[in-house]
């Protein structure tokens, strides 16, 4: 937004694709590292962290599916043992019930409707129980060569905050930020938000004096 005889009118959409595209250019000189944090070895496994990671960090995560892995292999093993012997194993990563309930129903799915693999569309990704667009999105990412916006809570806070998009709604902002970010940089794009917001742009207080990046943002020492 800029200030124009005491109102605010809003940023014109080509001059906030410049100054988006400066951000971006920034962050990716101070992130050249960025990349996603959880580990997995093929889309299922993939699929499974990001299920867990709702509401818990990665390094959490990480260490609950290094057994986790371990001990299911496939699809069906998912499937084969109790609801509540999975939610044991998952029980550090919060929300165990409902996450449990998930990976079983999409498992289920998988194994009915997919003989068993994750497949690479998103309308069919988000027919899976607990599979949403974040999820989707990243699997896609990750996995299929297929970019896309991950919006969790580092990136709707970001997005807000540089101007990015003025929506609560993780589809809303989604949309909003594949218009400002060139496509090939979708998924790169994500990380560097996110190692942004747990460095500089805390969900807490921003720490504006040292965000490389507060000379383009209309919320720099403002929060």
């Amino acid at each position: 937004m800029r200030k124009l005889e005491n109102r605010y009118v809003p940023e014109p959409q080509e001059q906030k694709k410049i100054r988006m595209r400066k951000i971006l250019s920034i962050l990716s000189q101070e992130y050249p590292y960025a990349h996603i944090q959880l580990e997995y070895e093929n889309p299922y496994e993939l699929m499974v962290s990001t299920i867990l990671s709702a509401q818990c960090t990665d390094d959490r995560v990480n260490k609950v599916t290094e057994k986790l892995f371990k001990k299911y292999r496939t699809t069906k093993d998912f499937l084969n043992v109790s609801k509540e012997e999975l939610e044991k194993d998952i029980f550090s990563t919060g929300y165990y019930k409902a996450k449990a309930a998930h990976i079983r129903g999409a498992s289920k799915v998988l194994v009915d409707k997919f003989n068993g693999k994750v497949p690479g569309t998103m309308e069919e990704l988000l027919s899976l129980p607990g599979v949403g667009r974040k999820t989707a999105n990243v699997i896609l990412g990750h996995c299929f060569d297929t970019p896309g916006i991950v919006v969790d809570t580092h990136v709707g806070r970001i997005a807000n905050r540089f101007g990015m998009t003025e929506s609560k709604n993780a589809e809303k902002i989604e949309f909003d930020l594949m218009k400002l970010i060139p496509k090939k940089q979708w998924v790169i794009f994500t990380h560097y938000l996110i190692n942004h917001g747990r460095k500089i742009c805390t969900s807490r207080k921003a720490k504006c004096d040292l965000c490389v990046a507060s000379h383009l943002c209309p919320s720099a020492f403002k929060i």
